[in-house]
């Protein structure tokens, strides 16, 4: 009954309060820190990854938006990784063996890690967004870019008023971050 009822609410409310050209959250600030499994039980740490970009796709196996965006994270993958940009999905709230069997139809080839608790994207996500989703499901469909130097650079908020299924304004200013390196 929880997943129907933050189903209809996620489909008739839209998802960002920061709707048009209103300011992205937390740019600027320092990336909080994690330290996932990924599906093959190895660590990814975010503290390892200082000195590349890192684009991160908050996920869920379930959600429409983040299955729409799949092959354009798989695609950006192909097309920055020798570009010194590691993309990451995180995928919140759900099993090993649910994630898994979701990334393999997809053909993930990047890691997907696991927030099983949800406490990395809560982390991430803005306060006072939201208040009747909880902190960890706030950041689902979310797209990030994360500096060489550990700031995020780039927030997109799932907006489904306005839905960037093919990663176009994250592509250009991920662009826009390469060229001034």
């Amino acid at each position: 009954h929880d997943v129907i009822l933050l189903l209809v609410l996620l489909c008739t409310v839209p998802l960002n309060c920061f709707a048009g050209e209103f300011p992205q959250p937390k740019i600027g600030e320092a990336a909080p820190l994690f330290n996932l499994e990924d599906l093959q039980g190895d660590k990814v740490s975010l503290a390892d990854l200082q000195g590349k970009f890192v684009v991160i796709h908050f996920a869920t196996s379930w959600w429409p938006f983040c299955n729409a965006e799949a092959p354009h994270l798989e695609a950006l993958w192909k097309e920055y990784k020798n570009r010194n940009v590691q993309v990451l999905i995180i995928d919140v709230l759900e099993s090993r063996e649910k994630t898994a069997g979701w990334a393999g139809k997809k053909g993930f080839t990047f890691p997907v890690l696991l927030d099983i608790d949800g406490e990395v994207a809560a982390s991430y996500s803005p306060p006072d967004l939201l208040p009747d989703l909880s902190r960890s499901e706030v950041a689902i469909g979310s797209n990030l870019i994360i500096d060489d130097k550990g700031k995020i650079q780039f927030f997109d908020l799932l907006n489904t008023t306005s839905f960037d299924a093919k990663l176009i304004k994250l592509q250009a200013r991920l662009e826009q971050l390469l060229a001034e390196k």
